[in-house]
């Protein structure tokens, strides 16, 4: 059932900017975290969330000003999946339409396997203490902002890597590192945004989700790594 108006849930005007409402959402999670030991209220906290999930996006935000009723935004991990499942298809039916195309595999592992494997580490390897320094104290404004800087980071070196995977269609001899590569990326973008939650609301489980997806992401390298040395 939808809330009566999510605007009054996060105390913020019709008119509000999306860095407002997120400002307000971050106030209210922090006022309301079980941890604050001052004004815990699970009903308030759920609300909170039900409301920043539509409005915090810009296109759930759009569709809510226009219709007053949305449907749950809520991004399960099997929502995740059925993406993955979908984004692979195509990725699939691109490399099959490439695969004609005469890619030598010297040319492939320099420009291609090689940048994306430096840029996943330099994703991965830094969130072990960009975590431990954050836990001296999570409430911190300073050190929470100086995570969200590394998030940010994280999310370029992304977007470069799989714009870089895009640029050429992989070998055939190395069809499996290309996959791993693929889902590696997959799960460093899914961690990244139960990071970026865990920055917002200040919800151990999303922090424990993507230092699980990082985990995950880096098996995937390693195992991308492997399949290059057979060839």
């Amino acid at each position: 059932m939808r809330p009566l108006n999510y605007y009054q849930t996060l105390q913020v005007s019709f008119q509000a900017s999306q860095q407002e409402i997120k400002q307000a959402y971050r106030r209210l999670a922090k006022q309301f975290h079980p941890d604050r030991k001052t004004e815990t209220n699970c009903d308030k906290i759920i609300a909170i969330n039900a409301a920043y999930e539509v409005l915090g996006n810009i296109q759930n935000r759009r569709i809510y000003d226009r219709q007053l009723q949305l449907n749950s935004t809520d991004d399960s991990l099997a929502r995740r999946q059925e993406r993955n499942v979908r984004a692979n298809q195509q990725y699939q039916r691109y490399r099959q339409a490439k695969q004609a195309n005469n890619v030598s595999y010297q040319s492939w592992l320099e420009e291609i396997y090689l940048p994306i494997d430096r840029l996943a580490s330099d994703i991965l390897q830094p969130l072990s203490s960009e975590i431990d320094e954050l836990a001296a104290d999570p409430f911190d404004d300073e050190l929470m902002a100086n995570f969200t800087t590394y998030l940010e980071t994280c999310r370029s070196q992304l977007q470069l890597a799989k714009q870089t995977l895009e640029s050429q269609p992989n070998p055939p001899q190395l069809a499996g590192a290309a996959v791993h590569i693929y889902y590696c990326l997959n799960q460093i973008g899914d961690g990244i945004k139960e990071l970026e939650w865990f920055s917002l609301n200040y919800d151990d489980c999303y922090l424990h989700t993507g230092q699980e997806m990082f985990r995950i992401a880096s098996n995937l390298r390693d195992r991308a790594r492997y399949e290059v040395s057979l060839v």
